[in-house]
């Protein structure tokens, strides 16, 4: 019985950000829809406790021999072979973020997701050492994998400038987690023990730098802005993003910042329904998650121009230039201003949000390897 492995790495890592999310979703979504006979599998490097990389209907996650930061090292060096075999296993191997092996094994597919270009185009919004290991790891996929799955033609297309792509892209978009735009029979005690204020600005995403929450908080602090505080759900990232500083060097009282940190999906799902509008600022995206979450909630959503928000949003929300803080009060306020444009921007939004699933991520991403195995035989 052939098996499909998927690298769960990113669940085990200290801030699983977006690409956790991703990795979880779509392996949970390939389990459910497996073709006839394929099993699916997780892996993940030595570690003392793997339950983070358990999904219900994966087997797994096996364990390779080594830890987490020799792993890594060694699939730099290429090497599938370090005193003990690293092959993960399996007749096809997925990665969902680019910590992938060096290339296949002879018989067994090997396709990479890259999810963004942001090494070659925002290089500051990495440290130098990930800036580095990202484009090395991004690179040699692009030369050495089967295939390549980016989430949005926005990255399909600006990929190319930056490596040679040996390997055939394929455009695949991301999903909804139904749990996240549901709202919870105890909404109203998970919101209490948040203490989330009665109407907000609500932002989510890894607190670091490109995600623009400096831009964020000089708009609600320009006069013209709408007087409301913002709830930021998210972990720290690197950078030392510190929003109460960012508030009051921008004039902007640091009690009207909410900082949430990781929240559970039954939390985000209340987070996301209290809020009265999403604001997605960020410099750069591959895909933007969190506006086609909200968008899918209802919420109304302003983003930058980032060309991979601006595709998934579809028109369904405001666009502001990056950097903007004025536009982006301008927008916001807009937007809470106007209970009719804003009915409108959460009918058109949830339309928008309706063309993505994970189970059609999932079925995608199994034609690439079906696709693969039969060129093969």
């Amino acid at each position: 019985m052939p098996k499909l492995v998927v690298l769960l790495e990113q669940l085990l890592a200290p801030v699983p950000g977006g690409t956790g999310r991703y990795s979880r979703e779509l392996t949970a979504a390939l389990a459910a829809t497996a073709p006839a006979g394929w099993t699916v599998g997780g892996a993940v490097a030595r570690h003392a406790d793997p339950t983070a990389a358990v999904i219900p209907g994966v087997e797994g996650p096996h364990l390779l021999p080594l830890p987490r930061r020799a792993l890594v090292a060694a699939w730099d060096r290429r090497l599938l072979w370090w005193g003990v075999p690293l092959w993960p296993g399996g007749d096809a191997v997925h990665a969902p973020t680019p910590l992938a092996p060096p290339g296949p094994r002879r018989g067994c597919e090997l396709v990479v997701t890259v999810h963004d270009t942001v090494p070659w185009t925002h290089p500051e919004g990495l440290t130098r050492r990930g800036v580095g290991w990202h484009r090395r790891m991004v690179g040699r996929a692009a030369r050495r994998a089967d295939a390549l799955v980016v989430p949005t033609a926005a990255v399909a297309h600006d990929l190319p400038r930056h490596v040679p792509c040996q390997a055939r892209v394929h455009v695949v978009g991301e999903g909804v987690t139904a749990t996240v735009t549901r709202q919870p029979e105890q909404a109203a005690g998970i919101a209490a023990r948040l203490g989330l204020p009665p109407r907000y600005v609500l932002a989510v995403g890894t607190l670091e730098p490109r995600k623009g929450i400096e831009t964020l908080l000089a708009a609600l602090a320009v006069p013209h802005a709408p007087d409301l505080p913002v709830v930021l759900v998210g972990q720290p990232g690197w950078g030392r993003v510190n929003p109460a500083a960012l508030a009051r060097r921008s004039g902007l009282d640091p009690a009207r910042v909410h900082m949430l940190g990781r929240v559970t999906d039954q939390e985000l799902a209340v987070v996301l329904h209290g809020a009265a509008v999403l604001a997605a600022p960020s410099l750069a995206e591959g895909f933007g998650l969190p506006v086609l979450e909200a968008m899918a909630a209802g919420v109304p959503v302003v983003h930058s121009d980032a060309p991979a928000l601006v595709e998934v949003a579809g028109g369904a929300g405001v666009t502001v230039r990056r950097g903007d803080a004025d536009g982006l009060a301008a927008a916001l306020r807009v937007v809470l201003s106007d209970p009719g444009a804003a009915r409108a921007m959460s009918v058109a939004g949830r339309s928008r949000a309706k063309r993505f699933s994970w189970e059609r991520t999932a079925r995608r991403v199994w034609a690439v390897h079906l696709e693969l195995r039969r060129r093969r035989s």
